[in-house]
């Protein structure tokens, strides 16, 4: 694949091993529906706002009841903070530092804008730009929201590839006309989503399957060789 640009997101978190059942919790309730939009007026409810319906419906249920009461407003509203600092796998760091010498390398996200801020920061991410679908007034995977990131950065679509560790994420990416790049994460999709990810020379549905950074770039330069 010639490619111009990589559009990556969220396939370089990983959640911190005391929190991994409460993040599990929140990746299974935030399916792209829970972001809402509707219709010509746009994101009616943000990340930032859905991530608290999420953690306060959490508290509601049985498994997590018991502390309600102990986490009052100012824990709980600390507790969503952690998204801005969420741990990245190893193989980030050095693999965006590598990809980047092989095209332009941006993160496209559900995220609010400040969160992908405070995550590149917090953990030296070196994109090369960041964008928030909801710039666009809509959520991936919406067709619009890949199509308005090409357009942005001036590359036709068949020209970006969508690396990503969610099957939705991709699949969306592939009807918009992106070429898409699939990384398996144990935190991400299931095991038998990961496992049943083909790419298409294996007659699957994606354009590549890596199992990490440091190997889509080690493939990236030699495909500009």
């Amino acid at each position: 694949m010639h490619l111009r640009t990589l559009t990556i997101f969220p396939s370089i978190h990983r959640p911190a091993r005391d929190g991994h059942d409460a993040y599990q919790r929140d990746r299974q309730t935030r399916t792209p529906s829970t972001l809402r939009t509707s219709g010509d007026k746009g994101i009616t409810q943000t990340f930032a706002t859905s991530t608290r319906v999420i953690l306060d419906g959490m508290l509601a249920s049985p498994r997590w009841s018991h502390l309600a009461a102990i986490w009052d407003e100012p824990a709980r509203h600390e507790l969503v903070q952690v998204w801005h600092d969420l741990d990245v796998y190893e193989d980030t760091i050095p693999g965006l530092a590598h990809l980047r010498t092989s095209g332009i390398v941006v993160a496209l996200s559900n995220g609010n804008y400040r969160l992908l801020l405070d995550m590149a920061k917090n953990k030296q991410l070196a994109w090369d730009g960041i964008l928030s679908t909801e710039f666009f007034g809509v959520y991936k995977p919406t067709t619009q929201a890949y199509l308005a990131a090409s357009y942005h950065l001036g590359v036709p679509p068949e020209r970006v590839a969508m690396v990503a560790a969610h099957k939705w994420d991709v699949e969306g990416a592939a009807l918009a006309g992106l070429k898409t790049i699939y990384v398996p994460r144990p935190a991400e999709d299931n095991q038998e989503a990961r496992e049943g990810m083909r790419s298409k020379v294996e007659g699957g549905s994606v354009d590549l399957v890596v199992k990490d950074f440091k190997e889509l770039a080690m493939l990236a330069a030699k495909a500009r060789k």
